[in-house]
């Protein structure tokens, strides 16, 4: 049973968030492994890399933030810091 009076479907709208939410979990994902190499520099290495761990742990909110507004290529900076996290857990640890 159908309800005729029902209103039609909003695409427009449910794509924007499908889009939404691809984004969010593109930006999320990356965030997440930056925490994880936080999470080892604070870990594994010395007073040095605990200070990077926490500069690199606030450059991922910071990047994730700007990465949430930017849309489909929000990915990208916090891939940056990553990259970067990545670097530094390399030669710290």
């Amino acid at each position: 049973m159908s309800d005729k009076n029902a209103p039609a479907m909003d695409y427009d709208s449910h794509e924007r968030t499908y889009e939404g939410f691809i984004n969010f979990s593109k930006v999320g994902t990356v965030a997440v492994l930056n925490v994880v190499l936080c999470l080892i520099l604070f870990g594994f290495g010395g007073t040095a890399a605990t200070v990077f761990g926490w500069l690199m742990l606030i450059a991922t909110l910071v990047s994730s933030a700007i990465g949430l507004a930017l849309g489909a290529s929000g990915w990208i900076p916090p891939a940056l810091v990553f990259l970067l996290t990545g670097v530094l857990a390399i030669l710290t640890v």
